[in-house]
């Protein structure tokens, strides 16, 4: 889903409402911004604390086979 926001004078946005109600953000809940490839994401806090142990067991030597395969 895409949507289109202005920035205000004093740098803020509003969540569009089909966004805010499909994935339930509520006023006060707290987001992190994240900046990455010239593209800024934002995460509720709940999101990321429920990915984690996503990740447990992956090593950096199986990401570096998986990279080798690739290239």
């Amino acid at each position: 889903m895409m949507d289109t926001v202005t920035v205000s004078p004093k740098y803020q946005v509003v969540i569009p409402k089909k966004i805010r109600e499909r994935l339930s953000i509520r006023a006060g809940e707290r987001m992190v911004m994240i900046d990455k490839d010239n593209l800024i994401h934002m995460v509720k806090i709940g999101a990321i604390k429920d990915a984690k142990g996503l990740a447990k067991g992956v090593t950096t030597k199986s990401l570096r086979d998986e990279r080798e395969r690739f290239n």
